[in-house]
């Protein structure tokens, strides 16, 4: 029987049809199968830097203000009985502090860190002896809680600091040594917005540092002009983490740098005698020169993929500056109230403090 040509090429499209489609299939099931790999985002750990550069300036503030209280400040010493007393009325040989303070903070963008805001609230208490004629060691222990917000990485975190410190000074005439050194530890608690809900970690922290000043007294009447020169070490660590809950949880390395700087200015003031009391107020500026900065990169890891983030640091040069008051009640009693402010490129903190100091 002879098939009719007709019907042979609709027969030939149909089976080119049936095979096209088939490998459309197969085409199609092997695009579904290939799933293309997954990389962590370059800012998913702003909330870590922002964390680390938080401890070097909690820590930096620490050291700043053991170096000062290690000399008592300079009215302390110019008029020690209090109340216009002559020099040769005897010291106290014991003293105590206790301060309150609060800190406001901005870095800004740098790389791919999207910038930060820091408020953070602290107590501080410590206590002091005059061991020999011009020689002073004193211990003293800062606790603080600082919010940290990062809102265009949509992250946040909380940091818990506690550090402890020690320092001594030695005053002949017009010149005063101080020494300073400090430990924190810190406990660090982040969250990360993402498409399903949040992401959330805790980690610990920690900081050390140590302090050097040298300081020269040119006396006025009851006005002065002190120099200072300052070096100036810190440390700080943030351990690893991983995120839990939301989309996309990432696995973090540890983060650790180190910083070293020189701090070289002068503080003027004046003091009055008001009957039995004195009142004394002070300003100071300091040039900043981080001469070494060491701040390692940041693996950030997701699934098997992990790229590595530069952290975030100051820039090289900058200026302190700062305000005091003091009340001297009497040879034992005495309130003030401080600010101080770090002015760098990119990077702004502000701090103002208000205290007692008590001796016997």
């Amino acid at each position: 029987m002879k098939i009719p040509r007709a019907s042979l090429s609709r027969k030939k499209l149909v089976f080119a049809a049936g095979f096209a489609a088939v490998g459309i299939c197969g085409i199609s099931t092997a695009d579904a199968q290939f799933v293309p790999p997954v990389f962590p985002g370059p800012a998913d750990n702003n909330s870590q830097f922002a964390a680390h550069a938080a401890q070097f300036d909690i820590g930096s503030n620490f050291l700043q203000r053991l170096g000062r209280e290690a000399v008592y400040g300079f009215a302390a010493r110019d008029n020690s009985g209090g109340g216009g007393a002559s020099q040769t009325t005897a010291q106290p040989l014991y003293r105590t502090w206790a301060e309150g303070y609060g800190t406001s903070a901005h870095t800004a963008a740098q790389g791919t860190f999207v910038g930060d805001r820091r408020k953070a609230l602290g107590i501080v208490g410590g206590i002091g002896a005059t061991i020999a004629p011009g020689l002073n060691i004193g211990f003293s222990a800062d606790e603080s809680r600082t919010q940290i917000d990062v809102p265009l990485a949509l992250q946040s975190a909380t940091l818990g600091m506690t550090q402890i410190g020690v320092n001594a000074s030695y005053v002949t005439g017009p010149w005063a040594v101080a020494v300073a050194a400090v430990h924190g530890f810190a406990r660090i608690s982040s969250l990360r917005a993402t498409a399903l809900g949040s992401a959330y970690a805790n980690y610990r922290g920690s900081i050390d540092g140590v302090l050097g000043e040298v300081s020269y007294a040119y006396t006025f009447g009851q006005s002065r002009i002190v120099p200072k020169v300052a070096l100036e070490y810190v440390s700080a660590r943030t351990d690893s983490f991983a995120e839990a809950g939301g989309f996309r949880p990432v696995s973090v390395a540890d983060a650790r740098g180190e910083r070293a700087r020189v701090l070289a200015g002068a503080e003027v003031g004046h003091y009055w005698i008001i009957g039995q009391q004195a009142i004394d107020v002070s300003a100071y500026g300091k040039f900043v020169d981080n001469f070494s900065q060491n701040i390692g990169d940041v693996q950030v890891s997701l699934g098997n993929n992990a790229i590595n983030v530069q952290g975030i640091r100051e820039s090289r040069n900058g200026a302190d500056a700062g305000a005091a008051a003091s009340y001297i009640y009497s040879n034992t009693v005495r309130f003030y109230a401080n600010y101080d402010g770090k002015f760098r490129d990119g990077f702004e903190s502000h701090q103002g403090t208000l205290g007692v100091e008590l001796k016997w």
